[in-house]
């Protein structure tokens, strides 16, 4: 494949980028039927780290970060980059440079399937960072790689424009097309929890609220007393 930047990309609508970033992962997800979800060993450098943005779509040979420098060029502000690379990595391809120039463009956080380094001064900058790994193995700037092509980032395929959000339950992506409708769809079921929530904190059991003792009674589950009495 011919490397390329694509310097312009579709946004999704603002509101539902917010609305998806306060209702965090774990709704998200299952509100758009529990697709979308980024391998577990995507984690946030610090655990108050938070991001919704749409998706610049970064490839990179292994160990080689030039095509990083080449997307906060075309970078606006809230955009998040994702960076995926063509053969497995873990080195340390983002530091604090990198991040301080993004911060200049206003970018709104890294999503990447390899390593970073310098996460004390990337924590103390309040720059929310998901990676595969913390190395501080250096990377070159020699080789050509893409931005904004469709790639696949820890398990799931991103597109440019596409919603990234993530927190300390891990990172999930939203089709761009779907952003409003999943974004409804997420609202529904926060709404639907809090009130669930409401009847968990009375008391009930989540036996009774979800309908569970037909499930068990199906599954042939039977209860006994004890188990000493269940032998004699």
């Amino acid at each position: 494949m011919q490397p390329k930047i694509v310097r312009k990309i579709d946004h999704p609508p603002a509101d539902a980028v917010r609305l998806l970033g306060e209702l965090g992962v774990a709704t998200v997800h299952e509100a758009q039927g529990r697709t979308g979800l980024m391998r577990p060993y995507m984690r946030p450098i610090y655990p108050e780290a938070r991001l919704a943005g749409p998706a610049i779509t970064v490839l990179c040979p292994a160990g080689d970060n030039l095509m990083i420098h080449a997307a906060v060029e075309v970078c606006l502000p809230g955009d998040v980059l994702v960076v995926a690379t063509m053969a497995e990595s873990t080195d340390g391809m983002f530091g604090e440079l990198l991040a301080t120039s993004c911060r200049a463009r206003g970018v709104a956080g890294l999503v990447i399937d390899a390593g970073v380094r310098d996460t004390t001064d990337l924590t103390a900058m309040n720059f929310p960072v998901w990676s595969k790994a913390i190395s501080a193995q250096g990377t070159a700037k020699t080789t050509a790689g893409s931005v904004n092509i469709e790639v696949f980032c820890a398990g799931v395929r991103v597109r440019p424009g596409d919603v990234i959000v993530g927190d300390q339950d891990g990172v999930v992506v939203v089709p761009l097309e779907n952003a409003v409708t999943v974004a409804d769809l997420a609202k529904q079921r926060q709404v639907k929890e809090i009130r669930s929530r409401e009847r968990l904190r009375s008391g009930e059991l989540g036996l009774d609220m979800y309908g569970l003792r037909a499930k068990l009674a199906e599954l042939g589950v039977e209860y006994v007393d004890s188990e000493s009495n269940e032998k004699r």
